[in-house]
């Protein structure tokens, strides 16, 4: 069996958007590298003044 990572452990990056930290999620396993936004509202938050 696959040895578990705690969450604290694994990457963060932090949100262009709002500025909070957030961690990496296995759904962002193949795109890490080119996600900028913690959630679907900060993405389309972007263009907003």
């Amino acid at each position: 069996m696959p040895k578990q990572r705690k969450k604290s452990d694994l990457p963060t990056k932090t949100c262009a958007t709002c500025g909070l930290p957030f961690t990496w999620r296995k759904k962002w396993a193949k795109v890490w590298d080119d996600v900028k936004y913690c959630s679907e509202r900060c993405r389309r938050e972007k263009t907003r003044p």
